[in-house]
């Protein structure tokens, strides 16, 4: 077979193969039951087997059937989101996925200034702490945490992760936290957390806290602020995120002092989109709010991986 058959033959293969129904192959694709049964025959022609085993009314994939059904899927798929990207790019929608804690303070209290920057973009702009498939997604960009290493994507770098303890100013006075060490024996919110260790051995304190079963468990950033704001424990925070917080006086930092764990945050979207305006606009803001940021923290923060 030198050519490639014809697409509605092979568009009724795929969806009758997808339900093992001719019937409903018919009302998904506006036919009727006799011509995608046509269309499948003429397609079995082409092929020189069958695709499909006829038995007492009802229709099986062949073996010759079943091999081919998932690269005919995956071929129909892959061209919808080409097709999708497109108008997507057309419309100027920037979709953006980013974490919880990153994306509901750092980046929610910026992004107006993208917006101003550009206001023939629109951003929306959703949160989760999942991975995202961009194969299986409408998002543009994501911003993800780890070593920048991903198959199939280009990586921004943003800043390294960092972590230090951060707290109410009442709960520092009212508990006379002077000392790294003095930290051992307040509440600490995921105390059982190993990055509380990598902070300590950083601070110097030798002494590692022991295992307990004791303090508050929160899924993200943005609960512990609120937790910590009213005074009821000390969390491990990343001190960019809180910068507004901890320049206001609502948090506070009571030591320099912090824990990289050696990952990053990045910007990352596919390979693919290299190039899509909307796209490279974002990365050249992320570089501007970088250098808003810059001063603020130590310069290791701010070192590529």
């Amino acid at each position: 077979m030198d050519r490639l058959p014809p697409l509605t033959a092979v568009r009724a293969f795929e969806a009758a193969g997808r339900h093992e129904n001719f019937s409903r192959a018919a009302e998904e694709l506006g036919m009727t039951q006799a011509a995608v049964s046509y269309q499948i025959r003429q397609l079995e022609d082409r092929v020189g087997k069958p695709l499909f085993v006829r038995e007492k009314g009802r229709v099986h994939l062949s073996d010759a059937g079943r091999r081919l059904l998932p690269a005919l899927s995956g071929a129909f798929i892959a061209m919808t989101d080409a097709f999708a990207a497109i108008r997507s790019e057309d419309e100027d929608v920037l979709a953006i996925n980013a974490s919880v804690s990153l994306g509901a303070s750092w980046l929610s209290t910026r992004i107006g200034r993208f917006q101003l920057r550009h206001p023939d973009i629109a951003v929306r702009m959703s949160l989760s702490n999942e991975v995202i498939d961009f194969a299986l997604s409408n998002y543009d960009v994501a911003i993800r945490g780890g070593a920048g290493q991903w198959d199939g994507l280009r990586s921004e770098f943003l800043f390294r992760q960092h972590y230090s303890p951060i707290c109410s100013p009442d709960f520092l006075e009212r508990h006379r936290i002077v000392r790294p060490e003095d930290i051992l024996a307040v509440e600490r919110f995921a105390p059982n957390d190993p990055w509380w260790n990598g902070w300590f051995s950083a601070a110097g304190v030798g002494q590692q806290p022991p295992p307990s079963r004791r303090g508050f468990m929160f899924d993200n950033q943005l609960q512990e602020a609120s937790a910590a704001r009213e005074g009821f424990g000390v969390a491990l925070m990343t001190p960019l995120i809180w910068r507004e917080d901890l320049e206001a006086g609502r948090l506070v930092q009571p030591f320099e002092t912090m824990y990289l764990p050696g990952t990053a945050h990045w910007m990352v979207h596919p390979e693919s989109r290299v190039g899509v305006r909307k796209i490279e606009r974002l990365r050249e803001w992320f570089r501007d709010e970088i250098e808003r940021d810059r001063a603020f923290l130590p310069a290791e923060v701010w070192e590529p991986l």
